[in-house]
């Protein structure tokens, strides 16, 4: 039996030959643009009536949206796609802001809709739902009329909107120029060397311990140096938040973010009180990994210290036949999108200089097909980044026939795929490792992943949340910020550690990021819900693939309490689905604690 022969490098002139210099390209952002300024146009000349008759103006207004949106995305992927291929070329920035333009303006059209969704009465409102074409889009439509209830008028909310260009958002863009500008200071073998921000994180892995304290020094000097500027950018862009809030007449800081997540507060509570209450075994991990490496306690640069080693390098056509094996143990849908994936080049690993760090999924709606970004150097660590991506891939796949309105799901869901396909790969990887050290590696990695999904998270969540609070009285200085962090730390970690990260508000995007606030809780709920759905198919087996289908294809269409209680049964305000997840985690440590009690 011969087997394909996989390439390594994607395929983008599908789409539109010549790279960034493509002439097709060229004429898909002309086209893009009309259609958009046609949309617009379109909603502006509507007026609803409070009739029946504005439901077949809405149909037609939700075509052009559709056919807008697998425009705009397309060109987005393709984009997306150059600049990570090749961080040389320079044609590529134009085109992001072309894109960046028309989605902008895409925008100002999508605002004038949804104030005119508020101006239809309830009773209107529901008969024009069970019209033919709208029915199935009743979730979103509803959702977009009552968020811009919620919000201003369409004239401040548009104002709001210009003003944080050069204001909220502009001071987002103000920590990346302050992060391309830090500089960590070491001593490499007696030279002094500056480093980038990244190339100094990636040391804190390094096997030799006075490395990662030296970097650490130059670590929390670099982000202290800088942390005037860095209090004042955060500082701003919390009041920005809050004065936006206040003029809203929301209360609660996390309503945005939990309305973004489609969740309810009790959700989010419970699942954090279950975390809280299951940190024991996590900081007996800690205190038997401090063991091993010959500690009394580890400190903040000691967690991502690798114990043993994996040393097996694995090809990418290797990594590629073995995801496909075990996913097939799962289900014939996901191994044979995957099979596609490899064999109709959707993936980009080869590892050459000039690619861009880090792995993505994307999709391309006009010709319903995935691309996958990483780079593959033959670690472990690549397999699960690989299945990882292939899992975001299957989302969209699953959802291929749906209405592109019924595909926006939150990042809190996003995850579950990615993880799922993850856990099914980083499973085998562990139970097929051919050597004791290299099975501990293994296990390592995987509970290296609990510990930052429910304790580095958590630390961010609680900083997050008490700064708020207290952002709301005044500007919270530097050491205040500082203190916030450590005693965050302290809570999340169950104070296993010696030394914590004062600093981390200040070296972590996350806190910064203008589009979505709060960019923490969504990654915790997204991995312990898929373990939660891992746990359930690990009950049922093979025939689980088409109950997971059923829930892929419902998770931008309704809450995620309600997704829950129809595929799952479960009660998401309840703690007894959330254990369970935290249980798989725990059963993973145990099985760390016991291979290593020697």
């Amino acid at each position: 039996m011969t087997t394909t022969t996989y390439s390594e490098v994607w395929d983008l002139d599908v789409f539109f030959n010549g790279g960034s210099a493509s002439p097709e390209f060229t004429a898909h952002l002309e086209e893009t643009k009309t259609i958009v300024e046609n949309f617009k146009e379109k909603v502006s000349n509507w007026v609803p009536t409070n009739t029946k008759e504005d439901g077949d103006q809405l149909l037609s207004i939700v075509h052009a949206f559709e056919q807008v949106t697998k425009k705009v995305r397309q060109a987005g992927a393709f984009v997306s796609c150059l600049q990570a291929q090749n961080t040389e070329d320079r044609l590529v920035e134009g085109l992001r802001g072309n894109v960046t333009a028309l989605s902008a303006e895409f925008q100002i059209g999508l605002t004038d809709l949804d104030q005119k969704l508020t101006s239809i009465n309830d009773d209107v409102w529901s008969s024009i739902l069970e019209q033919e074409g709208l029915k199935e889009l009743s979730f979103v439509l509803s959702e977009r009329r009552q968020e811009a209830n919620e919000k201003l008028s369409k004239d401040e909310e548009t104002l709001i909107n210009a003003l944080s260009v050069d204001g909220y958002h502009g001071w987002g863009q103000l920590y990346d120029v302050i992060v391309g500008t830090t500089k960590v200071e070491i001593n490499e073998n007696g030279t002094p060397k500056a480093l980038s921000v990244g190339q100094a994180a990636n040391k804190f892995s390094h096997p030799d311990r006075n490395v990662r304290k030296e970097v650490f020094e130059g670590w929390e000097k670099a982000w202290g140096d800088k942390s005037a500027y860095l209090s004042k950018t955060l500082n701003h862009l919390a009041g920005f938040r809050l004065k936006v809030y206040k003029q809203r007449g929301w209360e609660e800081v996390l309503k945005e973010p939990l309305a973004i997540n489609r969740m309810k507060k009790e959700t989010l509570d419970t699942m954090w009180k279950v975390i809280s209450d299951n940190k024991a075994p996590l900081v007996k991990f800690l205190e038997r990994k401090a063991e091993l490496l010959g500690l009394e306690k580890l400190s903040w640069y000691d967690l991502d210290a690798p114990l043993g080693q994996a040393e097996t390098k694995i090809s990418y056509q290797e990594g590629a036949e073995f995801i496909l094996e075990h996913f097939a143990k799962f289900g014939d849908e996901m191994t044979g999108f995957a099979k596609k994936a490899f064999e109709d080049k959707w993936i980009e690993a080869e590892d050459r200089p000039g690619k861009k760090p880090g792995g993505f999924h994307t999709y391309f709606p006009e010709d319903s097909q995935s691309r996958i970004f990483m780079t593959y150097s033959g670690t472990p660590s690549n397999v699960s980044t690989l299945a990882h991506e292939l899992g975001h891939g299957f989302h969209t796949y699953a959802m291929r026939d749906l209405h592109t309105l019924n595909r926006n799901y939150a990042m809190n869901v996003a995850e579950t795929a990615s993880t799922f396909a993850e856990m099914i790969v980083a499973d085998a990887s562990v139970k097929n490792a051919t050597t004791e050290e290299e099975k501990l590696a293994l296990l390592e990695d995987k509970v290296q992943r609990s510990v930052a999904l429910l304790m580095n998270i958590h630390a961010r969540f609680l900083f997050e949340t008490r700064f708020y609070e207290e952002r709301k009285e005044g500007i919270v200085n530097t050491e205040r910020l500082n203190q916030l962090m450590e005693d965050a730390q302290k809570e999340a970690y169950g104070d296993a550690l010696e030394e914590y990260h004062p600093l981390f508000w200040a070296s972590k995007l996350h806190f910064f990021i203008t589009g979505v606030p709060f960019y923490n809780f969504p990654y915790t709920f997204g991995y312990l819900f898929s373990l939660g759905i891992y746990a359930q198919a690990i009950e049922e087996g093979k025939g689980y693939e088409e109950k997971y289908i059923s829930l892929l294809k419902d998770t931008a269409s309704m809450t995620v309490e309600e997704l829950a209680l129809k595929h799952l049964n479960v009660d998401l305000t309840q703690p007894d689905f959330w254990e369970k997840g935290v249980q798989l985690c725990i059963d993973d440590v145990e099985e760390f604690l016991q291979l290593t009690n020697k």
